[in-house]
């Protein structure tokens, strides 16, 4: 970290000492820090302006959205500022605590809070949020949209077809399993309410603090099917199949609906991965693709 961007932060936290700086992991794209200023801790990601405009203050908008429902805790965020080419977020440092069994259950209840909540101004909100954001290091379009299989095919799922196969990772073949597939998503998904989605709801987003309750940190938020963050814990694992029991519990998904659902829904992660990874996640979206290819 340079000097200006130290003597940048010092200030935004207005330390009467020097501030310790101490690297630390969970920055996929981002460069994070530790910020001591005497007993109290801060976190500090860090990043280009010019490659990712807007990344934090959409971050932040998000963890506020989410923190607003009263649902579930996230970090509070003290500042999000910029110094030349560097943006810059602080937020609050969270403690890890120890995992058990009730967190599962917390989180499973919380989860399914969030999913039915409704926003006290508009309560009928249609998919999508009131800006633009990411996923991950790729631009997430969420312009409203009356219904779901319109927004998950026009804001979804065609925007990362169109790039893969531009990048020669998904061919016609491939094009046209996915035509097919956007023609049957208002008979595969049943009509449901638009629910707050934290949108990139993998293990890594999902912390436990000191008073080992659920911390939910780096969303991708929109007004959304509740099955698209289910898909996503059930896409890369860490999640225990108490928090699965509970959130049925609590937000009863249609049975007969719900695979088929969150198959779907995984194709969104999936084509991701593939654009930002390449081919290794071509395998998994094609034995999705053969479910729907009739």
């Amino acid at each position: 970290m340079t000097q200006s961007l130290k003597d940048h932060i010092a200030r935004l936290l207005s330390a009467t000492t020097t501030p310790v700086y101490k690297p630390v992991g969970g920055g996929c794209i981002n460069q994070t820090w530790q910020v001591t200023v005497g007993s109290d801790k801060f976190f500090c990601k860090i990043n280009s302006a010019s490659r990712y405009p807007g990344l934090f203050d959409k971050e932040a908008a998000g963890l506020k959205a989410l923190s607003d429902t009263g649902c579930i805790r996230c970090p509070s965020v003290i500042s999000v500022s910029q110094l030349n080419d560097e943006q810059v977020l602080l937020m609050e440092w969270i403690e890890t605590g120890s995992r058990h069994h009730e967190i599962w259950v917390q989180f499973g209840k919380q989860l399914a809070s969030l999913h039915t909540w409704k926003h006290p101004v508009h309560p009928e909100t249609r998919f999508g949020f009131d800006h633009n954001n990411y996923m991950g290091s790729l631009p997430q379009s969420n312009t409203f949209t009356s219904d779901w299989p319109t927004f998950f095919m026009e804001h979804r799922l065609q925007p990362q077809v169109e790039m893969a196969h531009s990048q020669g990772l998904l061919n016609a073949a491939h094009l046209a399993t996915f035509d097919n597939i956007y023609k049957k998503l208002p008979e595969i998904f049943s009509p449901t309410a638009a629910s707050l989605l934290h949108g990139d709801l993998w293990s890594g987003n999902f912390l436990y603090g000191p008073d080992s309750q659920p911390v939910l940190i780096d969303p991708a938020v929109y007004y959304g099917h509740p099955a698209m963050d289910i898909a996503m814990t059930l896409l890369f694992g860490g999640f225990h199949e108490t928090f699965y029991e509970v959130y049925e519990y609590w937000a009863p998904a249609a049975e007969d609906d719900y695979p088929d659902d969150v198959d779907l829904c995984s194709l969104y992660p999936l084509l991701i991965h593939l654009n930002l990874f390449g081919k290794g996640y071509l395998s998994d979206i094609e034995s999705r693709l053969r479910r729907f290819r009739q």
